[in-house]
């Protein structure tokens, strides 16, 4: 039998895609509220629940806080929205204390900025970033915050193309795709250290 517990009282619930559920029991995910405004929340193995929103997170309709996944410490990562429609990077960590960064170069405009994609169970994490000009580059967070910028080589320059990293393993090699310049997708493997 399936059933729901525990869960945010909400117009809609999520759990993170990728990296939503941890070997503990703990869950990350975000929800929606009444004013279609995006909360995160971190659900523990015994059921209870801690909501929370990114410094900076806008409070309209389809802006908030959105989280990414959450690692065997309990570090959670994700994006939040300004009022500009811009996206920031976010880690809160087990504490509670969250930081949000921004991938220099990233463009601070509508649907432009820093989008972590997951995190790996040091706290390596790896996403992309757009541009001012709508173009995507791809970065790497490491547990230290130290961020290394990178475009996989054939990568696209134009409105939408570039690069995606995705996943790491906890090794720190990382999988994604690019687009390139004639808008087909390729995978590439950024091997780690």
């Amino acid at each position: 039998m399936l059933r729901a517990r525990g869960l945010v009282p909400a117009r809609a619930t999520f759990t993170a895609a990728v990296d939503g559920l941890n070997p503990a029991g703990a869950i990350a995910g975000d929800y929606l509220d009444a004013s279609k405004v995006f909360h995160g929340y971190v659900r523990a193995s015994n059921g209870a629940i801690t909501t929370f929103d990114a410094p900076g997170a806008g409070k309209g309709s389809g802006q908030g806080t959105f989280s990414g996944g959450i690692n065997r410490a309990g570090t959670v990562m994700g994006v939040s929205m300004d009022a500009n429609s811009g996206s920031h990077g976010f880690v809160r960590a087990p504490n509670g204390a969250i930081t949000t960064f921004d991938v220099p170069g990233a463009g601070t405009g509508s649907g432009q900025g820093t989008l972590p994609e997951s995190i790996n169970p040091v706290g390596t994490i790896p996403g992309n970033y757009i541009d001012a000009s709508s173009v995507n580059h791809g970065f790497v967070r490491d547990k230290h915050g130290v961020l290394t910028t990178f475009d996989a080589p054939g990568a696209g320059t134009g409105i939408g193309q570039g690069t995606f990293p995705a996943t790491p393993n906890p090794a720190g090699a990382i999988t994604g795709w690019y687009i390139d310049s004639s808008n087909v997708f390729h995978g590439f493997l950024l091997e780690g250290e």
